[in-house]
């Protein structure tokens, strides 16, 4: 519908069609990745979500770049067309993909829940198929333990002292993404760099290099750091490296403003060291809230209210996204705008550190006995 469009209307349809999509995809891999991996790598499997996100990123911004040299139609055409490659391979892919185990359970196929947690542990030794009987039965008698409370109700959230705090944690932390103003500079990035004196189509070659630097941090974060470190420590180093970063670049900004009229930095060297610090905004973002936000928001909720809860964890995501995105006019990318992110990461960082109280790389099971001996103020 978006690639044939041949009027606004068209368009703006399938552009809620494909809304839906991602928003559905949004809540749905976070939380299908979460039952399928065991606890030791649960991490990094849902660390995967950002890693392809940030691989998306990569391919659109180049391909918006290409598509700039397109004097036609088609230099919009083209992007939205892309677009259904990877559709068509999740289509098809997701055919060959198991049932979540958990699922199985609570719908009273145990034996298939059971045979999809040994596909997934490869029981070709005794010792893989204990560990897997073990992961099997742990995961049985939890689900079990909790079918009679599962939640059909929004309310259910906020219903006693301790599921606040996991709602809380899981839609803070989503909230709080959007206020470090990453994706303001993903989505406007070239209006950033004009401010610091790039000119022309430097801007969409910048932006496409931009884009590549968080993928390959992410990679490495998820691999090495992720599941050893836990998910608190990561999320209050990068609140606090984003006020360090957006702090020198509003200082830049101020003091090295772009002449009226002549797209020129005032300071060669003032406008490197903002490039810089962009770029370094974006590895931090890479080492924390990238996949840390969609690893906690999948995994603090129990099974009564993972589904609800994980789905209004990505709502509250995706709202304050629109929002932000829709108030950038007001904001212009400028000293003030880089302020307010540096202001908020202060607050993040604040919350992190009182409010969040996760204990590194634990079991979705212990979160269930953890939340009621947690308070939300220490």
């Amino acid at each position: 519908m978006q690639t044939g469009a041949h009027n606004i209307a068209t368009l703006i349809v399938g552009r809620i069609v494909s809304g839906l999509a991602i928003g559905t995809l949004s809540m749905t891999v976070p939380l299908y990745n979460t039952e399928l991996s065991p606890p030791k790598i649960r991490g990094f499997l849902v660390g995967l979500t950002q890693q392809m996100l940030g691989i998306g990123v990569i391919v659109s911004n180049w391909v918006g770049y290409g598509s700039s040299f397109i004097n036609s139609d088609n230099a919009w055409r083209l992007p939205l067309g892309i677009q259904m490659v990877p559709a068509v391979i999740l289509l098809i892919g997701i055919q060959f993909l198991p049932n979540s185990p958990r699922w199985l359970i609570e719908v009273g196929r145990e034996e298939d829940a059971k045979q999809v947690v040994y596909r997934l542990y490869g029981v070709k030794t005794s010792e893989a198929r204990e560990r897997a009987d073990r992961e099997y039965m742990e995961m049985y008698d939890t689900i079990r333990a909790e079918q009679f409370v599962r939640s059909r109700k929004i309310t259910d959230l906020w219903a006693s002292r301790a599921m606040l705090w996991r709602t809380l944690v899981g839609c803070g932390v989503q909230i709080f993404t959007q206020f470090t103003g990453i994706n303001i500079i993903n989505y406007f990035g070239p209006q950033m760099w004009r401010s610091l004196g790039i000119e022309g189509e430097r801007t969409l070659l910048m932006q496409g290099i931009y884009g590549a630097v968080g993928p390959i941090a992410n990679l490495f974060f998820i691999i090495f750091i992720l599941d050893r470190v836990g998910r608190r420590k990561p999320l209050l180093f990068g609140a606090l490296s984003f006020v360090c970063t957006f702090s020198i670049v509003a200082a830049i900004l101020a003091t090295n403003p772009v002449d009226t009229g002549v797209v020129k930095a005032a300071n060669p060297a003032a406008q490197r060291a903002g490039v810089a610090m962009i770029f370094l905004t974006s590895v931090n973002f890479s080492l924390s809230f990238g996949p840390v936000s969609w690893v906690l928001a999948s995994e603090v909720f129990p099974t009564s209210t993972r589904s609800i809860g994980t789905a209004v964890a990505t709502c509250c995501n995706w709202a304050f996204n629109t929002l932000l995105s829709q108030v950038r006019d007001c904001l212009h990318l400028q000293c003030l705008s880089i302020v307010i992110f540096a202001l908020s990461s202060g607050i993040t960082a604040c919350y992190q550190q009182y409010w969040i109280q996760i204990l590194p790389c634990i079991c979705v099971s212990q979160l269930r006995r953890l939340s009621h001996n947690c308070t939300i103020f220490p």
